[in-house]
Parts: C-alpha cells; sequence; structure tokens
C-alpha cells in the first residue's frame, strides 16, 4: 500500500519539529516522491546522517510502504 504525501510529511515534521519539509510526488503514483527537508538536527551531520535521520523518522516504511525517496536535506544555514 502506497503512502500520501500528507503521511510522509507528518512522519517527518513529528521527528523534526522544526523543519521546513517540501514532498513532491514525483509520478502521481502516491510510490515515487522528492522531499526537501531544512532542519537544525542536521547542524553538524553529513549528508548520509541526515539522510538517515530521515530514514529512522519513517520508521521502516521506507522500502515497503514508501517505494522511493529521493531526498535533498540541509542544516538551515545551509538552506
Amino acid at each position: 500500500m502506497a503512502m500520501s504525501a500528507a503521511e510522509i510529511e507528518q512522519m517527518i515534521q513529528d521527528a523534526f519539529p522544526d523543519a521546513s519539509i517540501e514532498i513532491d510526488d514525483l509520478r502521481g503514483d502516491g510510490d515515487h516522491y522528492a522531499a526537501k527537508i531544512v532542519s537544525g538536527a542536521f547542524v553538524g551531520k553529513t549528508r548520509v546522517q541526515q539522510h538517515q535521520l530521515v530514514y529512522k523518522a519513517l520508521k521502516g516504511k521506507m522500502g515497503n510502504e514508501l517505494h522511493a525517496l529521493a531526498l535533498q536535506t540541509a542544516a538551515p544555514a545551509d538552506g
């Protein structure tokens, strides 16, 4: 079962309350998304660590209910 953009955004917002989040459904199929996330939680973290934090926030849904998610993450200063 696919996830909605609103569900993805809510899970990320729950994990990163300060985050600015943009979610795009790339194909209109509810399976392929792109997300841009800016959060203070990413300060001092490598890009890989930032992405790992986002995957953790999705609580195992990546690769299951959520087929593809292209991530663009940044700390606020990196914007």
